[in-house]
This record gives C-alpha cells, sequence and structure tokens, in this order.
C-alpha cells in the first residue's frame, strides 16, 4: 500500500508525487514525476539513480522531466541504500560514494533492493491507475545497473532496459553476473571509454553476458561521470521508441 505524502509542480509540465511504501519492516522512499493532466494509459519508467544521487537529484529530475514533457510518461524513483531519505548520515559527494563502496563490500542489498522496487511497482499498478501495466522500461547506470540487472531477472514487466557503466569485475558482483543471462528483454548498454571505476574487458564481459537477443552496446568518451548531452538524449529516445 501506497502512502503519498506530498504533490508539487517541478514547472508547469510536471508534477512531482512524493510517497513511501512499508515493506519487510523498510520504509522505502519514492516519487513518480507526472505530466500535470495525469493521462490515463501512459508508460512507466523506472530509474535506478546512480551513486551518490537520489530520487530528486537535479540529474534525475532533468531526464524524467524530458520523458514526461516529450512523450507523456510517469517516471518513479526510490532512494537506493543509504541514499537520499534513506541516508541515515547526511553524507554526500565523495564521501557518500566511499560509504556505499564500503556497506557494498560488506552487504550489497541486492535482494532487499529488488524486494523494493517490485514491491513498488506493483502498489503503483494497483493504486495509480494512470500507468499502463504493459508497457514499463527500466533506465539505470552504474549502481542503477547494480540493482538493475537482478530487478530485471526477477520482474518480467520490464520489457525494455538501458543499462552501462558497470563491470563484472567489481567486487562482491556475481550475483549481478549470474543474473545477466536472465534477462531477455531489448537493452541498450551505454559505457565509457576511460572510466576510472570500472575496467573496459569488465564491462563489455557484462554486455556480454545480458541474455538479450536484442541488445546494443554504444561507447562514449570521458570518464565515469553523470550523463549529460548525447548520452542522456540516446537514453530518452531509446526508452521512448521501445515503450511507445
Amino acid at each position: 500500500m501506497i502512502t503519498w505524502t506530498e504533490s508539487a509542480n517541478h514547472n508547469d509540465q510536471v508534477l512531482i508525487k512524493s510517497f513511501f511504501i512499508e515493506h519487510n519492516n523498510r520504509k522505502v522512499p519514492g516519487v513518480i514525476y507526472c505530466p500535470t493532466d495525469l493521462p490515463k494509459n501512459r508508460p512507466l519508467v523506472l530509474i535506478g539513480h546512480g551513486g551518490s544521487q537520489d530520487k530528486t537529484h537535479p540529474n534525475i529530475k532533468e531526464i524524467a522531466s524530458l520523458w514526461v514533457k516529450k512523450d507523456q510518461f510517469y517516471v518513479a524513483v526510490i532512494d537506493g541504500p543509504i541514499h537520499g531519505q534513506r541516508n541515515d548520515g547526511n553524507l554526500s559527494g565523495v564521501e557518500l560514494q566511499a560509504a556505499f563502496r564500503q556497506m557494498w563490500v560488506s552487504d550489497n542489498k541486492i535482494d532487499s533492493m529488488v524486494e523494493d522496487w517490485i514491491a513498488v511497482i506493483n502498489s503503483l499498478i494497483a493504486e495509480f491507475k494512470f500507468i499502463d501495466k504493459n508497457r514499463i522500461g527500466w533506465y539505470g547506470i552504474s549502481m542503477g545497473t547494480a540493482y538493475g540487472i537482478p530487478l530485471i531477472a526477477n520482474e518480467k514487466k520490464i520489457i525494455a532496459a538501458v543499462l552501462g557503466m558497470l563491470g563484472t569485475d567489481f567486487i562482491n558482483s556475481q550475483r549481478i553476473s549470474d543474473d545477466c543471462p536472465k534477462v531477455f528483454c531489448p537493452v541498450f548498454f551505454q559505457q565509457k571509454w576511460d572510466d576510472q571505476f570500472f575496467s573496459r574487458n569488465g564491462q563489455l564481459d557484462l554486455f556480454e553476458k545480458i541474455g538479450s537477443v536484442e541488445k546494443y552496446l554504444k561507447i562514449y568518451p570521458g570518464e565515469h561521470s553523470p550523463v549529460v548531452g548525447q548520452q542522456q538524449l540516446d537514453i530518452v529516445e531509446f526508452l521512448s521508441k521501445k515503450l511507445s
């Protein structure tokens, strides 16, 4: 069951509705970005945000707003472990990235995040009647891929996905490698050529392990950094086409 907490206009075309659900003794905080006229039977994009971001980070707001304005999609985001409203230490930036990496080594929390996402998806479909349950997509790179691949492997309602900027040689990531062959939906995989966190071979290996017949790889120049420019436009275009 969803508890709606507040609504606010991001601008004249985007409404942000905040919510949380109680699941397995966890409070899962999230938001859904909506067209202001709340059209019916529209696709839903799920965003797994990156490390040191959260559900209302400017980078997340920007790409969510593109889908809302351009396609009248709904876009839902929940906070990842120790991020956003789950960040008890008020950490940010490099400190938050370091804390997440330390947490990942001891407990990557993949199972709990998959459970939380499935609970949120089912709750939104049941209680937020404007969503077309047959057109759900996923966008999540880096940390969003670390949790996205296990989710997509277990939740077949997701029919298209954008993934990337993660590799099989990242510590404590065997579960991600094991789940890759269970991903069958169309996938667009993004890689940064000079990524300082994930090796080229590790990222290529992750892409190769994905079980989808329809999958694409695109390499962008530069280091591991927030998504902007052409990389962002490619993400929006891929899911717009697959869900429209």
